[in-house]
């Protein structure tokens, strides 16, 4: 019979100090429910737009490689002709 009373004794011990943990702390029972909650889904790495900003860059130095190889073409036949 002693050993049931001193196990509800310390039983009873730790409930009054949980409870005097979760009135006097609540900053670390709040920290623990939300360790325990899922985490949010991380946003896109990138949108569309920047992979059409980056083909649009490729497609206007094709352009530009392109009028340069043509236009010294074009002013040599203005030169021979003339």
């Amino acid at each position: 019979m002693a050993l049931i009373l001193s196990s509800r004794a310390v039983l009873g011990t730790i409930a009054v100090l949980v409870l005097a943990c979760a009135t006097f702390c609540p900053a670390s029972v709040a920290d623990v429910a939300e360790s325990t909650a899922p985490a949010l889904a991380p946003g896109p790495a990138s949108d569309g737009t920047s992979i059409d900003q980056g083909i649009a860059y490729v497609l206007m130095a094709v352009a530009l490689v392109l009028t340069y190889l043509i236009h010294p073409l074009d002013a040599a036949s203005g030169f021979l002709f003339s």
